[in-house]
């Protein structure tokens, strides 16, 4: 009788097992390494809006801070006419946020809120960004208002008022 050449079902369970206690270690690491990375996204964010925030008030004086991301961004693909409403200062992704709906950038949602309002004009704004699901694309929440300091909200929630935002620590990085 010929001697078979091949492997044994036992050298091939030996294999696999080998594979999927490596695939066990690699996979959870992955995953912090893609929250840390939506997190850093969403940092940047936030600080491109508070600079698109305060460029924003100093053009349009009369009108001061934007009240919402619409107006500080742009139509998506077309092009942009700079203005109140649509001012041009960032990406019609960024400010296009939750459109189409369960969708965000990077794993977050964004948003803006004007705040306080003085004669007309504001001269506060607010601004969020919030996991799109807590422990699954970031673990922390992230805000800022008109002083544009970024603050962390290591519940992955963050208040939309202003002074619900000064309680949070700032972000140290």
């Amino acid at each position: 009788m010929k001697k078979q050449k091949g492997f044994s079902l036992i050298e091939l369970l030996i294999v696999v097992a080998i594979i999927l206690i490596i695939a066990a270690i690699a996979i959870p690491n992955l995953l912090r390494a893609r929250m840390a990375a939506n997190e850093s996204s969403a940092v940047a964010s936030i600080r491109t809006i508070n600079t698109a925030e305060i460029t924003y008030g100093s053009t349009y004086p009369t009108v001061g801070f934007a009240a919402n991301l619409l107006a500080l961004g742009g139509p998506i693909g077309a092009a942009c006419t700079p203005g109140t409403a649509t001012a041009c200062l960032i990406d019609a992704v960024l400010s296009h946020d939750g459109n189409p709906p369960a969708s965000g950038k990077s794993g977050y949602h964004f948003s803006t809120g004007a705040g306080t309002v003085s004669g007309g004009v504001n001269v506060g704004y607010t601004v969020l960004a919030v996991p799109v699901t807590i422990n699954q694309t970031g673990l922390r929440a992230f805000c800022a208002e008109e002083d544009a300091v970024v603050r962390v909200d290591p519940a992955g929630v963050c208040s939309n008022d202003e002074a619900g935002i000064l309680t949070f620590n700032p972000l140290n990085q």
